[in-house]
């Protein structure tokens, strides 16, 4: 005869196994990124990061990313953070968790493949190269974004090369923060890597980041867009 003890734990185990069933089965509804489907799902995405030179003031001014070029992998990585609370930022929180992960991945593939016929991005003037140089191979940052910051080895890590400097060095400072409810970014590697710097080096790393040719642009494109 069953001990309810024995019950419990055969229940426990079948609730366990229903809940990774579901789980899987919702993984699976995840087809690969499809930009055409995305046309109709970056309305939201449009008011800023369609506009060239476009500021925010969260947490300080600076100028939004550019990520037309970025890599797919990334851009999901991202949104899904923001998601979680691991990246704190109020508006794009909200964006990313009036997605869906189907969602997420189309408007991640829009964005890789976006501004690929558009000539390169000016790179941004700086006058601390010899410096930013030997910063980077401190911090060894071309073992993870790989060569020129443009090459990452692994598609969930950014490219950086060319990004708005002014965005660089907040990202960068957001690394730095802990234990703070409204602003941070909550990543064991990068929080490790930026706690190397000084803000002031931390400020030459994202001026050298801007003055590298890279992938990245900034799209210009209607908020009322036609699927």
């Amino acid at each position: 005869m069953k001990t309810l003890s024995n019950v419990a734990l055969q229940l426990s185990m079948a609730t366990l196994v229903g809940l990774w069933g579901a789980s899987s089965a919702l993984a699976q509804d995840v087809k690969p990124g499809d930009p055409n489907a995305a046309k109709g799902k970056i309305a939201m995405c449009l008011g800023c990061h369609g506009i060239v030179g476009y500021r925010s003031s969260f947490p300080e001014i600076h100028r939004v990313p550019m990520i037309s070029g970025q890599s797919a992998k990334y851009i999901e990585s991202a949104l899904h953070a923001y998601q979680k609370g691991d990246r704190k930022h109020p508006t794009m929180r909200g964006i990313a968790t009036s997605l869906t992960d189907q969602d997420i991945a189309d408007i991640a593939a829009y964005y890789s493949q976006s501004g690929k016929d558009l000539p390169p991005t000016k790179p941004q003037p700086t006058s601390h190269t010899a410096e930013a140089e030997a910063l980077v191979k401190k911090g060894n940052c071309l073992a993870c974004h790989g060569e020129g910051l443009n090459k990452p080895i692994d598609p969930s890590y950014p490219k950086l090369a060319g990004q708005y400097s002014d965005y660089v060095y907040v990202a960068l400072k957001s690394y730095q923060t802990d234990n703070n409810a409204r602003i941070g970014r909550s990543n064991p590697i990068m929080g490790a890597q930026a706690k190397l710097f000084t803000l002031p080096e931390l400020k030459i790393l994202a001026e050298y980041v801007g003055s590298l040719q890279g992938d990245l642009r900034t799209v210009p494109e209607s908020p009322i867009h036609k699927p």
